[in-house]
């Protein structure tokens, strides 16, 4: 049994809002629907982000020490990354980090076949908790962070400080950090990205009750709730939840929980950034903004970071 993840849900069910951490979005199964949607017409981001490593790799790579160790937080498919690593010069090392062990081992085995001279050194880790990176790692000049896919917008503000102040930790005081942030824009553009006519993002926040079936024990119908994308301005956000179409009762570890019609279950949230805004939380973290790449429409930016060290 997955004690954390009960905790997370029980700790939800008892909170008057029902939010639980979105990082149990991604096992298995929630990681490739996850990669499903990003290939969706109606995704902006990933298609933007790529497109801003098209253009800008070579900066990018030319940005970076020569001989540094490459630390990716949520590895995923690894799409990003191969491109990167074949850009940069002499990379020491790669470290991808990911909750689901199952997808890692699949990233890993790509990277390994792609770019076979760089050593990987694999963690499985929940980069919103404590951690720390492998032991054994190669020699190498700096550590740099690499955070693509705006998954840092899924942390609330205070959450997205903490995590970068860990990574500043975790890196070193000359490390550099790349980060993918997702812009403001408007909610015409926003809704259908996370509310796809295809339904796979429905399919994607459902599966989180089907993985909380299968470690747990519980209950839940899939098919009784509802994916709902709500839009926010202030702060500018999308929340997922799962909506309640019938009073629903569930048991864990014991304990009854009863859901009304209409109650939800928050999921999971994105929030949006300015430039400078996205600025003011990193320097609370101790990161400056070093420079930045986005596209012609402003959608999206990558980000580089420097510590104290850097620049």
């Amino acid at each position: 049994m997955n004690t954390r993840l009960q905790h997370d849900l029980i700790s939800a069910l008892r909170d008057p809002y029902h939010s639980i951490p979105p990082t149990w979005l991604y096992d298995q199964r929630g990681s490739e629907l996850f990669e499903a949607i990003t290939r969706l017409p109606s995704y902006y981001p990933t298609r933007t982000e790529f497109g801003i490593f098209d253009a800008h790799r070579g900066a990018i790579a030319a940005a970076l020490p020569a001989g540094c160790l490459l630390v990716e937080l949520g590895s995923g498919s690894s799409r990003k990354t191969v491109p990167l690593l074949q850009s940069l010069s002499a990379p020491a090392g790669y470290v991808p980090l990911d909750i689901s062990a199952d997808y890692l081992a699949d990233a890993v085995e790509e990277v390994r076949a792609r770019v076979p001279e760089v050593p990987v050194h694999p963690r499985v880790a929940d980069f919103t908790r404590d951690f720390d990176l492998p032991p054994g790692l190669p020699p190498h000049t700096r550590r740099v962070g690499f955070f693509p896919g705006s998954t840092i917008g899924n942390l609330r503000e205070g959450d997205a400080v903490v995590l970068l102040r860990r990574c500043r930790r975790l890196l070193g005081d000359d490390a550099a950090f790349l980060v993918g942030v997702d812009l403001e824009k408007s909610p015409e553009i926003l809704m259908p990205a996370y509310d796809d006519p295809e339904g796979v993002t429905a399919a994607f926040n459902r599966n989180l009750l089907t993985r909380i079936n299968r470690e747990l024990g519980t209950g839940f119908d899939p098919e009784a709730f509802d994916h709902e994308a709500r839009y926010f301005s202030n702060p500018p956000r999308i929340e997922m939840h799962l909506v309640c179409r019938k009073t629903t009762t569930v048991e864990v570890a014991g304990e009854a929980f009863t859901l009304a019609a209409g109650e939800s279950l928050h999921t999971e949230t994105s929030h949006k950034y300015s430039l400078a805004y996205f600025q003011t939380l990193a320097a609370a973290a101790g990161w400056s903004l070093d420079r930045h790449w986005s596209d012609p429409d402003g959608y999206f930016a990558v980000l580089l970071l420097c510590g104290d060290g850097g620049g």
